[in-house]
C-alpha cells in the first residue's frame, strides 16, 4: 500500500473516550491512519506490548493524562510503512520495535519517534519484538545502571516471572551474576528457572525469606530488584546484604518500613523510572539489547496473546493476575 493511499484510509484501533475501568477500552474501526511528522515514522503494527502503566493512564490516576479520546500503548513491533523527511536511520520495509508510539500502539498503524525506534533482529518474531521495549530497557537500567550490577554479585529479582523480572534474570545471568528469583506459582518457578535464575523461591510460601538467606549463607543478596514495594520493601530490608542496593521498579500503594533496618545494613533504597534515563544511558541500553538479540540471550517470553477486541480482558489480567508469566501482548496483524 502506498503512503499516499494510506493517508486517506482508516484503521482499527482501541480508543478511550473517558477515563475509567477496563470496559472503557473499545475498538473503533474508523480511526484515521495517523500521518508521521518529519522526525517520525509510520509503523504497520504486527504486535503491541501491554504495560501496567497503560492501565494507570486509562484509569485517569496517572500523573499525566492524555487528551481524550486517545489510543493507549507505547510498545510495538512491526514494519516501517513511511518515514519522515528528517529520518535517516530507518527506511520503508524495516522490521522494527519501538517503545515510543506517539499515536498509540493498540492499533493497526502508529506513528513513533524515529530516535526511539530500533531494528528488530531476525532472531525474534514480531510478538517477541513487542516484548523488548519497556521490559528490557527497564530491567537493564534498574539492574546495571542504577543497581551497579557486576559479575559475581548475587541479585534477588523479587517477582521474576513478569516481563521485567524475566528480562532482569536474563540480563543478570548473561553478565555473570548469581540470580535468585521469586514467583507465585509452580509454573512461574519453572519459567524463571529456565530463564537465568540459579535458585527459585515461592513468595507465597511462608518463610521463603529465610530460605533466601540460607541460600546466601545469611549474607543476603547485594542487589534486590523489587517489583511490588508496597508488599515487599520491609522484607527486602531484612534480606539485603550490608551496603547493598534495593531498586524499586514497581509499586501499587503505600507501605510502612522500619528505618533502623536500613541503618543497620547501611543499604541504599532507590526508585527507578525508565523515562528519567539520559541519552547516554539509552545509547548504552540500545547497544546491549542489540547485542542480546543478535547473540540470542534476549528472548522475551510471551505469556498470553490477545486480539484488540480483548483489550478489557488484557488490562484486567495484567493487574489482577494470580501469577504473572511473561509478557502480555496484542497480536494486531500477521
Amino acid at each position: 500500500m502506498s503512503v499516499r493511499s494510506l493517508v486517506n484510509t482508516v484503521m482499527r484501533a482501541v480508543r478511550v473516550t473517558e477515563f475509567g475501568g477496563p470496559k472503557v477500552l473499545k475498538v473503533d474501526k474508523n480511526v484515521p491512519v495517523p500521518k508521521s511528522s518529519n522526525d517520525q515514522i509510520l509503523i504497520k503494527v504486527h504486535a503491541a506490548g501491554i504495560n501496567p502503566v497503560d492501565t494507570y493512564i486509562r484509569s485517569g490516576t496517572y500523573a499525566v493524562k492524555p487528551t481524550l479520546p486517545y489510543t493507549p500503548g507505547k510498545d510495538v513491533a512491526g514494519v516501517v510503512e513511511e518515514v519522515g523527511s528528517n529520518v535517516s536511520n530507518l527506511k520503508k520495509g524495516d522490521r522494527v520495535y519501538s517503545m515510543a508510539a506517539t499515536s498509540g500502539g493498540y492499533a493497526e498503524y502508529c506513528t513513533a519517534a524515529s530516535s526511539d525506534t530500533k531494528l528488530l533482529h531476525s532472531n525474534l518474531t514480531y510478538e517477541e519484538g513487542a516484548g523488548i521495549g519497556v521490559p528490557y530497557y527497564t530491567a537493564y537500567r534498574a539492574l546495571v545502571i542504577i543497581g551497579g550490577a557486576k559479575a559475581g554479585d548475587t541479585v534477588l529479582v523479587h517477582g521474576a516471572s513478569g516481563a521485567v523480572g524475566l528480562a532482569c534474570a536474563q540480563i543478570a545471568h548473561f553478565r555473570g551474576l548469581r540470580v535468585l528469583g521469586t514467583a507465585g506459582s509452580q509454573a512461574g518457578l519453572d519459567l524463571i528457572a529456565r530463564n537465568g535464575c540459579d535458585a527459585v523461591f515461592c513468595h507465597r510460601e511462608e518463610g521463603y525469606a529465610t530460605k533466601i538467606m540460607e541460600a546466601t549463607e545469611n549474607v543476603g543478596p547485594q542487589i534486590i530488584i523489587e517489583m511490588l514495594a508496597n508488599v515487599n520493601l520491609e522484607r527486602d530490608l531484612t534480606m539485603i546484604a550490608k551496603k547493598g542496593r534495593i531498586v524499586v521498579v514497581g509499586n501499587r500503594g503505600s507501605t510502612e518500613i522500619t528505618p533502623r533496618l536500613a541503618m543497620q545494613k547501611e543499604c541504599i533504597v532507590t526508585g527507578m523510572l525508565l523515562f528519567n534515563a539520559t541519552q547516554g544511558e539509552m545509547d548504552e541500553i540500545d547497544a546491549a539489547v542489540a547485542g542480546g538479540m543478535r547473540d540470542g540471550w534476549i528472548k522475551p517470553h510471551i505469556g498470553k496473546v490477545y486480539s484488540l477486541e480483548e483489550a478489557p480482558n488484557a488490562h484486567e489480567d495484567i493487574i489482577n493476575n494470580k501469577g504473572t508469566q511473561g509478557r502480555l501482548i496484542f497480536k494486531v496483524s500477521s
